[in-house]
């Protein structure tokens, strides 16, 4: 573990985040938390943090595993089958999990447009003929409308009796959420980052939900010893990347990164986990150079665990 903590120090010290929390998985759970939340309160254990994209497979992505291994929704079935306010039929499940549904994410005007009137425009948006990997919220958006139409409630419920209530992952919600560490300084601590999550709250499938390194680690542990994810380290995308549902593939690893500094690793061929949770948005948002910061630490996470024989 000496690799991963010294990187993460380095990265706090250059000034990419101002803490971090920090759990690791071989044979048993292990925690560490650096740094401050905000310069000056100290990263402790039970801190609550803004998940940001994460919540794509902590929510949506989780419960379409679910009804997919049941036979309740199909892969290759167009979503237009299961949400009908859709308006174009080429699009199936599988492109909306693997991010290959052509999907052009571009919404005019969409920061003066209500609730209602940007799900409307979502339902509408622009689908093209190229098939090929491009990461968009919208993908997760819509599976998310799709479920609240299959179950016949909202989101948040859902999440609540198919996820969150069953694994026992008390502090898992939809924000905004008071106490939360902060992600933008001088915003209020507990507000959703994410613009279309903060105005969609508990409809959106793409971010919004706020969590624990303890849930987490509840969340990690089922998806290693669960038979639902005993096939995800498949290919299941038919584009020039290769995607498993709902999560990045890594080798044999899982991944999910969320935009404000947080990221899920699963290796459930060799029993390994890892959960980072950061606020690396709260003083400035260079987020190229954060993509190139993360996979740095992504790959000292998996090369130490796995050369670790505990």
């Amino acid at each position: 573990m000496k690799h991963i903590i010294e990187k993460i120090k380095e990265q706090i010290e250059a000034d990419i985040y101002p803490g971090a929390s920090l759990a690791l998985f071989n044979n048993e759970w292990q925690e560490y938390y650096f740094g401050t939340q905000d310069e000056r309160r100290a990263v402790t254990q039970g801190l609550i943090y803004d998940l940001a994209s994460v919540s794509k497979v902590v929510g949506v992505g989780t419960v379409c595993i679910f009804l997919i291994n049941k036979g309740i929704i199909e892969l290759d079935s167009p979503l237009k089958v299961y949400y009908p306010d859709f308006h174009d039929v080429s699009v199936t499940l599988r492109q909306l999990l693997t991010h290959s549904s052509g999907i052009d994410p571009y919404i005019p005007n969409r920061d003066n447009l209500s609730d209602q009137e940007l799900k409307a425009a979502i339902n509408n948006i622009k689908v093209g003929s190229d098939r090929s990997f491009k990461y968009t919220d919208i993908n997760f958006l819509l599976l998310g409308f799709m479920l609240e139409v299959i179950f016949n409630q909202s989101l948040d419920r859902i999440l609540k009796e198919q996820i969150f209530n069953p694994f026992g992952m008390l502090e898992t919600c939809f924000g905004p959420v008071e106490n939360a560490v902060p992600t933008v300084q001088g915003v209020t601590a507990g507000t959703v980052h994410d613009p279309k999550a903060r105005l969609l709250r508990h409809h959106a499938g793409s971010a919004g939900l706020f969590s624990t390194v303890t849930d987490l680690e509840i969340f990690c542990q089922r998806y290693l010893k669960d038979d639902f994810s005993s096939q995800l380290t498949e290919n299941y995308s038919r584009s020039n990347k290769a995607r498993s549902l709902a999560w990045d593939l890594d080798g044999d690893w899982l991944l999910h990164t969320g935009y404000t500094g947080t990221f899920i690793l699963v290796n459930i061929l060799q029993q390994k986990a890892a959960i980072f949770l950061s606020n690396r948005t709260y003083k400035k948002d260079d987020r190229a150079q954060w993509i190139v910061d993360r996979d740095e630490l992504i790959k000292v996470i998996e090369e130490s665990l796995l050369e670790e024989q505990t």
